[in-house]
């Protein structure tokens, strides 16, 4: 959408507040009530679908906002009106002066929001949630960044109806990774991450994940590995919040855990009943005050709007800062920081100051949080700014310096950019063998790294010798059956596939695959993209039946992992089907090709 457009000739655009997966939220006036107010646009209807299709989406669209119109509570955030112009669907709500807990958990990071502020958020969450709970309403994406907290302490749920919306569209947020669709991983309930129907319980769930964070400064299961937190999430007891912060009262970490329960029958039964137990104990154990207006240590104006990262993250979770509107992190993100004539006198003398290395490295995670969205450009600009600012503060073999000039490398292979991504890469494990050592992890990412762009490039052989080495180099330092080891023997094999060497290539993917079902388990995404490999090189090799036989497991397991309307899932059907083309079997594949179709447009359960 452009600046000052305005939509329905009533609402003027004014200012961009946020850009994410389904769109983009703008500040406006509505000019014919004169009041402030914020636009919530979704990304234009594109021409590609069928018209059917684009007719269900328009209702459902008007089926959610006037679902959301109709919740009328102070912990709720007020839709006011809804419509189309020129292909974009919008929604017109309250403007909100504040910040949501993403943000109040970066200013605060590593420390957790105080005692009272949580039992306080929790209360009116609660009642929020009891309201839309008895109306028969989920919201289904529950996290920090969708609660805002307003000046005067009130606290509001936003984006009801939304993550219903998304999954319909087909933008749910991908998991770094594992490319998963499934949403927010920190914060997902086990049924969701099951792929099963969910209730009010869900909401619960998430409600529990968002106290915890608050509550000890970091989300229940805070793994690195999309994969574990899923698992975590589906497997494993949370950590008591009073082991991470042991001032927490006994009530309000019993209430955590209730919610945290992974069963939905073992959580509270009566949201209602929690909200007042909540007004009645939490307030008394806590003392609690509701808090008047703030007013913080002002913030250097590149922290306007910064999350920490995935874990408290959403789909308008990075808001722009001006004058730029329109143009992502960009203008000082991805200029010079220009340090005083003061400042670089005193650098000369004692080396970069404290401060401006701390700035440089929350602009790192920024580009991190970018990547982690899928806005490669940006992300990308970022690195390469913040790469140019550690060379000449740090020095060009300065390990903080080669990182960020390694992500610079991996945006750019993301972007398709193969031949710049390998020059890059290629510089950064040389200079890391040269100041770490040749077998170091980090020189042997980069590695990896350049051995994925020598394949894109059609470099195979050359692919093969990288990766055969690297094997050997994983082997030595980190151990046959380690991870690293084992997806450097996968890159092995599939270069040994694109040289026609298919015998070769499925003995390593069977290898492999039975490696990573001992060390990950059977149901590990890397588990399964051996498995599948291994159908990959047996219909090379014309061994149909076989090949068959495997990307049916490999299919069986996606879906009882992932659910069968997954990416990852419609691929194995595609892939079985293709099998039963080569096998002559053409009614059952184009069979399958339908299913996927029907699932692609919707036909998949919600999630």
């Amino acid at each position: 959408m452009a600046e000052r457009a305005l939509l329905q000739g009533r609402y003027q655009l004014l200012d961009l507040i946020g850009r994410g997966g389904m769109g983009e939220v703008w500040h406006a006036r509505d000019r014919a009530l004169g009041r402030r107010v914020a636009v919530k646009c979704l990304k234009p209807l594109g021409t590609r679908q069928e018209e059917p299709f684009l007719r269900a989406l328009r209702e459902r669209f008007r089926r959610e906002a006037r679902v959301a119109a109709g919740l009328q509570h102070r912990g709720v955030t007020v839709v006011h009106d809804f419509g189309e112009s020129d292909g974009v669907l919008y929604l017109v709500m309250e403007f909100l002066d504040g910040r949501n807990l993403a943000e109040l958990l970066h200013e605060r990071r590593p420390a957790p929001l105080p005692v009272a502020d949580v039992a306080d958020i929790a209360e009116q969450v609660a009642g929020a949630l009891a309201h839309t709970h008895a109306q028969g309403i989920v919201h289904r994406d529950l996290k920090p960044a969708n609660v805002m907290r307003l000046p005067d302490g009130t606290v509001k749920i936003c984006d009801f109806g939304i993550a219903r919306l998304a999954h319909d569209i087909g933008l749910s947020a991908k998991l770094t990774g594992t490319g998963m669709a499934m949403g927010t991983p920190h914060y997902m309930s086990p049924e969701q991450i099951a792929g099963l129907t969910v209730d009010h319980r869900s909401d619960l769930y998430s409600f529990g994940c968002v106290l915890y964070e608050i509550a000890t400064g970091a989300p229940p299961f805070d793994l690195g590995d999309p994969w574990a937190i899923l698992v975590g999430h589906r497997d494993t007891p949370p950590e008591p919040p009073r082991e991470r912060r042991p001032e927490l009262p006994d009530d309000l970490q019993d209430l955590i855990l209730a919610l945290l329960a992974k069963d939905p029958d073992d959580r509270p039964a009566d949201t209602a009943a929690l909200a007042r137990d909540l007004a009645a104990g939490l307030r008394a154990t806590t003392a609690l005050r509701v808090p008047g207006p703030r007013h913080p240590e002002p913030l250097p104006e590149w922290t306007r709007g910064m999350r920490a990262g995935s874990r408290a993250s959403g789909s308008w979770s990075l808001r722009l800062p001006p004058p730029d509107r329109s143009a992502g992190l960009t203008g000082r993100w991805t200029t010079g920081l220009a340090p005083t004539v003061v400042a670089r006198r005193a650098e000369a003398r004692t080396g970069p100051a404290p401060e401006y290395l701390a700035v440089l490295a929350s602009r790192h995670r920024a580009g991190l949080s970018l990547g982690r969205l899928g806005r490669w450009e940006e992300a990308c600009a970022v690195h390469r700014a913040v790469a140019a600012e550690r060379a000449r503060a740090l020095g060009e073999t300065h390990q903080d310096t080669l990182e960020s000039q390694y992500e610079t490398a991996y945006a750019l292979a993301r972007l398709g950019r193969w031949g710049q991504a390998l020059d890059g890469l290629l510089h950064v494990a040389a200079a890391r063998a040269a100041l770490l050592g040749p077998e170091h992890p980090a020189t042997l990412d980069a590695r990896y790294e350049s051995g994925i762009c020598l394949g894109r490039l059609g470099r195979r052989a050359e692919a093969l010798e990288l990766y055969t080495d690297l094997v050997r180099a994983r082997t030595a330092a980190q151990g046959g059956d380690h991870p690293e080891t084992l997806r450097a023997r996968h890159g092995r094999g599939i270069s040994l596939g694109r040289l026609g060497r298919w015998d070769e290539a499925l003995a390593e993917a069977r290898e492999v695959w039975a490696s990573r079902a001992r060390v990950l388990g059977p149901d590990h995404p890397d588990t399964l993209v051996s498995h599948r490999e291994i159908a990959v090189a047996l219909g090379w090799l014309g061994r149909w039946d076989a090949a068959l036989d495997a990307y049916r497991r490999v299919r069986a397991a996606r879906e009882r992992v992932l659910g069968p309307g997954h990416p990852d899932a419609l691929t194995s059907r595609n892939d079985e089907a293709h099998c039963l083309e080569q096998l002559g079997r053409p009614g059952e594949a184009v069979e399958l090709y339908r299913q996927v179709a029907t699932l692609k447009d919707g036909g998949a359960a919600e999630v």
